[in-house]
């Protein structure tokens, strides 16, 4: 795990190593200063002259002065490695994300990874921050000032020999009780953040049903249980300050009476005040450093958890990938199923798709028809290799799909999915996506043959007009409209249109599907209808029940031969329903 995340500090590598050059600079000066400065209080003590005594005095001065300069350097370079690294990692996992088939995205919720890449991410970054600077300060302070409390202490040093084995075994109790509270919280982070993203992008929904409060009874228990868990663990960790107390105050009683004792029997003979002084000083640095490492201890465990889980998404391997030697063009849009059948995972005990097989010659037309859970999206997400099929074999332009590069695949396929998705920018850089080169013309072509050109041209700012996160400023007919605009723009050898056009009229839908002859007439155009009439002079007509084809054939064919098909057409014709 170290090593994969240590890959992400790269160009930050150098004000790391820095940093620990300062911090173990500031360590050496920090245990030369309390040597120092016994000296002076020996100095004065003997009535030296004041000019050895100001020396001694600005010798320590400058000390302090070049301690502070390597600490506040070890924090600005610090400060850059860690912020340096979490940039890169964020980056990393985002770029991963993006290799992800459907089913890698489909083990993650959205809320989870957005917990990973935010709350996560920060946490190994403080866990970096804290290894390059604490994590390395606080074993070297404890080593120096031991080792300097014994050559100035000497018999008073023995102290450490009791104060230290409580004071570790203390912290490693309280570090220990306090794991697994910690642990709790980012797991219930995930409940918190996906609390936040529901209630955002269903708030017209929330609204509607007036189920505010209810939403907000939901947040505030996923809050109340992160509060509780924090509460319980910062209450176990406060425990570090009454034991750090008790061994600083106890180690200078100890000092304060055993060297006292010393210096009166001895006449300074045994030990001097000076001595005394540093003793009080290292006493103070190593049980601080004892301390600084328990809460090491805490937070690298904490960052450890959230190191896991960023590696998680790091580790997680992409089932469907670029083969070697791919194919890099494809020839047409021509799709042949033979004997497909998949299923989401291996687990599965049913199949999605069953024993699929169907041909379409590129530039056909092809409506799906079918209830809810029939397979329909399941099999229109094969064609661009979304999913990878479970038996059979798929080719589109007479090549297997598994054999093409995938972005040479995805970018011959266009797709309009049934959960319309805007981005934030104008409404011409949206359209752009599917084609970052066209020019004003061709998107506004592509715009009115979407039937989208009108109601764009009725906005204030036209084609400029900003769309929120989401598309929310924009009706849903709008949005529909505002993707298959998108689609068209990219010129695809195939283009499915997944129940898109369910919020726009008849009459808009029949004018949207003759911009489709118009504009690509040689593109496989393959829709997916609730509405006999948007697919009823297709080329080729599929009604789809229970993960198969259970007819196929033109509208003629399938009102003689398919019972599913003509009971949905007489349904939805009775009363004379205008299909455009």
């Amino acid at each position: 795990m170290i090593k994969k995340l240590s890959r992400s500090v790269r160009e930050y590598w150098p004000p790391a190593i820095i940093t620990t050059l300062f911090i173990i600079g500031e360590c050496i000066i920090e245990a030369i200063i309390p040597f120092r400065t016994a000296d002076l209080v020996n100095q004065i003590q003997s009535g030296l002259d004041m000019s050895k005594i100001w020396v001694s005095g600005l010798i320590l001065i400058l000390l302090a002065i070049l301690s502070l300069t390597c600490g506040g350097c070890a924090g600005f370079t610090a400060a850059k490695a860690g912020t340096g690294f979490a940039k890169n990692l964020r980056e990393d996992m985002f770029h991963k994300v993006q290799t992800y088939s459907f089913k890698n995205i489909d083990s993650f919720s959205s809320s989870s990874l957005v917990t990973r890449m935010t709350t996560d991410v920060q946490s190994v970054q403080m866990g970096f921050m804290m290894l390059i600077r604490i994590a390395i300060r606080a074993p070297l302070n404890f080593v120096f000032s031991v080792v300097m409390a014994y050559i100035m202490g000497g018999v008073m040093a023995t102290s450490f020999i009791v104060l230290i084995p409580i004071l570790v075994v203390g912290l490693l109790l309280i570090g220990r009780s306090a794991m697994p509270a910690f642990r709790q919280v980012f797991k219930k982070y995930d409940k918190l953040n996906e609390s936040v993203e529901e209630n955002v992008r269903a708030m017209r929904v929330v609204k509607g049903f007036a189920r505010e409060d209810y939403e907000k009874e939901k947040f505030a228990v996923a809050s109340e249980n992160i509060k509780k868990d924090f509460t319980r663990a910062e209450r176990i960790v406060a425990l570090n300050s009454p034991l750090m107390q008790l061994c600083i105050y106890g180690n200078m009683v100890f000092v304060l009476i055993v060297g006292s004792k010393l210096v009166i029997e001895s006449r300074g003979a045994l030990i001097q005040v000076g001595q005394i002084s540093a003793m009080l000083t290292y006493g103070f640095q190593i049980l601080m450093s004892l301390m600084m490492l328990s809460m090491i201890y805490v937070m690298l465990t904490m960052s450890a958890e959230a190191a896991k889980r960023v590696c998680d998404v790091l580790d997680a391997v992409p089932d469907i990938t670029t083969p070697d030697e791919a194919v890099t063009e494809v020839k047409d849009g021509s799709i042949d199923f033979e004997g497909v059948s998949f299923k989401y995972s291996a687990q599965a005990e049913k199949n999605a798709l069953s024993d699929v097989d169907l041909h379409i010659r590129s530039g056909m037309t092809v409506g799906i028809l079918g209830g809810t859970g029939t397979g329909k999206t399941t099999l229109v997400q094969l064609i661009p290799r979304l999913y990878d099929i479970t038996e059979g074999s798929l080719k589109v332009g007479g090549v297997e799909v598994r054999d093409y590069d995938l972005k040479v695949l995805r970018d011959a396929v266009a797709m309009v999915l049934q959960k319309n998705e805007l981005f934030s920018g104008t409404i011409a850089e949206n359209l752009r996506w599917g084609s970052e080169s066209a020019t004003d013309e061709e998107v506004r072509e592509a715009a009115r043959l979407a039937q989208a050109d009108e109601f764009i041209s009725s906005f204030p700012d036209g084609y400029d007009t900003k769309i929120e996160q989401g598309g929310t400023n924009v009706s849903g007919g709008q949005k529909q409209r505002l993707c298959i605009a998108r689609a068209l723009l990219k010129k695809p050898k195939i283009l499915i249109l997944d129940d898109s056009t369910s919020a726009v009229d008849t009459r808009t839908d029949a004018l949207i599907r003759q911009g489709f002859r118009t504009y690509i007439p040689e593109t496989t155009k393959i829709i997916i209808a609730q509405r006999v009439a948007s697919v009823e002079d297709a080329d080729l007509i599929l009604v789809m029940d229970g993960g198969r084809i259970a007819a196929q054939g033109t509208h003629a064919q399938q009102m003689k031969e398919s019972d599913i098909y003509r009971e949905t057409y007489t349904q939805q014709t009775k009363g004379g329903e205008d299909r455009g």
